[in-house]
């Protein structure tokens, strides 16, 4: 099996299934290692979610400009 077949057999499912046992058995492990979770794996990630915290937020204006893209251009 060339080396072209053992990557495409790795990244996909349908093609790997179309192969042979015998073929299938010749398969080096893919280095990535496991590539599918569990539902309790998922369980435990939350994907850079965090818990909405109440934060109280006061914005004092300090300037007398309202808009400008440049400093000369303020009071």
């Amino acid at each position: 099996m060339s080396n072209i077949d053992v990557v495409r057999a790795w990244k996909d499912e349908q093609y790997r299934m179309s192969l042979t046992t015998e073929e299938r058995a010749q398969l080096p492990q893919n280095p990535a290692g496991m590539v599918e979770l569990t539902d309790s794996d998922l369980e435990g990630v939350a994907g850079g979610y965090a818990e909405a915290v109440d934060i109280d937020v006061s914005v004092t204006k300090t300037s007398c400009c309202t808009y400008s893209t440049t400093a000369t251009a303020c009071c």
